[in-house]
């Protein structure tokens, strides 16, 4: 079982963005349920996931409304939310530095 940081980071957006609020709910409990072990797990569920550098993924949201960028400690099932946002708010960040 993994261990996301924060909840609150996703319910706070699906505030603002209800029209997320159900695919966050799903992303939020694949993840609880799942035993990801290396990103390739998390491609095996998540087929157009994004695997970059310093143990980040990118999570397509809505059909691609929505950008979610996770950073994963897959030693420690720990996953820390960098940033969601829309696809155009998301093309605006180095997602390596966030």
């Amino acid at each position: 079982m993994e261990r996301i940081f924060a909840k609150s980071t996703l319910r706070e957006y699906w505030e603002k963005n209800p029209d997320a609020e159900q695919y966050l709910k799903t992303w939020y409990d694949t993840v609880m349920s799942s035993d990801w072990k290396t990103p390739i797990d998390v491609k095996k569920t998540y087929a157009n996931a994004s695997i970059l550098k310093n143990s980040r993924i990118v999570f397509i949201i809505k059909r691609n409304d929505y950008r979610l960028v996770a950073k994963f400690n897959f030693e420690k099932q720990w996953v820390f939310i960098k940033f969601i946002g829309t696809h155009v708010e998301y093309d605006k960040i180095d997602v390596n530095k966030i």
